[in-house]
């Protein structure tokens, strides 16, 4: 059997290797269009900030290792220009010469380019794009050889900011220029707030809601028109996305969908016989809602080329979906997330609920313990877990694993209540973060407590012409509280509670959730009428921050 691999990196490489354990006899040519084979792309940012000092470690296979240890051809710097499926093989251009080369096996995994939006200047010396190891070794010899002070960075995805972070610890004053209304897409607004204010808080310029219209040049500068005013920068780099590199597979006949994306069955094959497709050029099935989407991550790149090499070989194997499980270093900030988040739940329809917690990386009393915010949404019937969310800083990426996994194993919430995890005050505390969250989410489904959200309150209030009640202590309201909100500590509600008129509806704060939630039991136990504010009084302030102007919590004061 000859096995032609178009495309190395993640999801190529991995098919290769599994191709060589499952068959020694078989022959197997990688044509690489690139220089490297198999590189850590997603180390790249790391490398232009000095992190990473060592370009070779970027490396993770040779041509020659590869030779050597798995008996695979690889050939660098061939690209294919045409399949033939007729006649079941590619056209490869190298070094000025052409060739044919013939497969019985043929696997795609071409990958994804980043998108350059049509504008003025984004040709320009000093305008970038990141993607793999020549595009990190450009911009780090540009910024040493220029000494640049100041980079403009388009786009606040993943790339985007973990290169922001990069190129500021590298001691660059840096913007980023983001069209939506918040940075990092997969999280909702309530959670990105956090992150808005960290990243400012390091000294990094945030622009939402913003949009890049043109580059020109003045002197050695660059000059970004972002909505109609200029920014100037010494570099800038274009973090808008990536599309599919797949115009050379449509015309060999093979299916792509209305995105360009290559349409597979769960075995990874395509519309065409003997010819299979993997990674970021590939639709695949959302494991949450099963509707058709692409994700351009190396773990499902990765799982996709070993599912290929099976399938290949004979065995029966099935690849059931992504669900983007994720995670961002940001400065010493870890953000995570998983499954759908709150806008693709509402836009699939789903009947769904949610909790906000601000809980402790591990116990309180042992020294540095730092809080995450974690956000979990379920579906209201079942309680079947849907996606989940958390930024902060220790033990972020162990408690997004564990939801991860759940939401895989087809998970409630109230199995959360049921997990045994490792405990030890170092490493967490005995009710885990992820067990709190479900213990909050059943009170909500069995009706313990009625919960309202930051968004929400301000209406609310004024709708129901209710009372806010804010149940710290005397020490926290003095550093900040809500406009006409009436203030009774938690431990003084009982002595205190005929102060308040059972014919106004309550919404009850902490400074978290969590006392509230006591206050509420309280106040419901003796006939009245309340809602927990979800998130707390540290929520709506860290909104009341990173969207200055919001009417919506205008009424919050420091």
């Amino acid at each position: 059997m000859k096995v032609v691999i178009v495309g190395g990196v993640a999801g190529g490489a991995t098919a290769a290797a599994r191709l060589r354990r499952l068959d020694e006899k078989a022959e197997i040519i990688i044509l690489e269009r690139g220089q490297y084979v198999s590189f850590a792309n997603c180390g790249l940012p790391y490398y232009i900030g000095g992190v990473i000092t060592d370009k070779r470690n970027l490396t993770l296979q040779t041509p020659q290792s590869f030779k050597e240890r798995f008996n695979i051809d690889v050939r660098v710097n061939s690209e294919v220009t045409s399949i033939d499926t007729s006649q079941k093989c590619v056209t490869v251009s190298c070094d000025g010469k052409t060739y044919t080369e013939s497969y019985d096996k043929l696997l795609l995994s071409t990958g994804a380019e980043p998108f350059v939006p049509k504008m003025e200047g984004v040709d320009l010396q000093g305008v970038f794009t990141l993607r793999n190891v020549p595009d990190a070794l450009t911009i780090k010899s540009f910024i040493d050889s220029t000494k640049a002070k100041t980079a403009l960075v388009v786009g606040g995805g993943y790339i985007g900011i973990e290169t922001a972070e990069n190129l500021a610890h590298e001691g660059l004053k840096v913007t980023v220029v983001e069209r939506a209304p918040h940075l990092i897409a997969p999280l909702d607004f309530d959670m990105a707030c956090d992150v808005y204010n960290y990243v400012t808080s390091k000294g990094v310029n945030v622009l939402c809601n913003a949009a890049v219209n043109g580059i020109t040049k003045q002197g050695k500068s660059l000059v970004v028109d972002v909505d109609g005013k200029a920014h100037k920068a010494d570099m800038v780099l274009l973090s808008v996305g990536v599309r599919p590199e797949s115009q050379m597979i449509g015309k060999a006949g093979i299916a792509l969908n209305e995105r360009g994306f290559v349409k597979v069955d769960s075995q990874m094959r395509t519309n065409v016989q003997d010819v299979y497709c993997v990674g970021d050029v590939t639709e695949i099935d959302n494991f949450v809602t099963g509707k058709k989407t692409a994700i351009a991550l190396a773990g499902p790149a990765n799982k996709q080329g070993r599912i290929a090499a099976d399938n290949i070989c004979g065995i029966q194997s099935k690849y059931d979906g992504a669900q983007g499980s994720s995670v961002l270093k940001l400065f010493d900030m870890t953000v995570a997330t998983t499954g759908i988040n709150e806008r693709q739940t509402v836009a699939e329809g789903i009947a769904y609920d949610k909790v906000l917690l601000y809980s402790g990386s591990h116990a309180g009393y042992y020294p540095n313990a730092t809080n995450m915010s974690l956000k979990v949404l379920w579906e209201k019937q079942s309680g079947k877990l849907l996606g989940a969310q958390i930024v902060g800083f220790d033990g972020v990426d162990k408690r997004m694993d564990v939801l991860a996994c759940t939401i895989r194993l087809g998970g409630t919430i109230q199995d959360l209540t049921r997990l045994e995890l490792c405990y030890a005050p170092p490493f967490g505390s005995a009710k885990d973060p992820v067990n709190m969250a479900g213990y909050v989410a059943e009170n909500i489904n069995n009706g313990l407590v009625k919960q309202c959200f930051a968004e929400q309150l301000k209406q609310l209030v004024a709708q129901d012409n209710a009372v806010v009640l804010d149940v710290r202590t005397d020490y926290e309201v003095a550093t900040g509280r809500i406009a006409g909100s009436v203030h009774i500590p938690l431990d003084s509600l009982r002595a205190r509670i005929n102060e308040l008129d059972k014919s106004q509806k309550i919404y009850v704060h902490c400074h978290s959730g969590l006392r509230s939630y006591i206050a509420a039991r309280i106040l419901s136990a003796n006939g009245f009428d309340c809602c927990n504010v979800a998130g707390g009084f540290r929520l709506l302030q860290s909104l009341h921050h990173a969207f200055a102007g919001d009417e919506r919590f205008s009424d919050v004061k420091d």
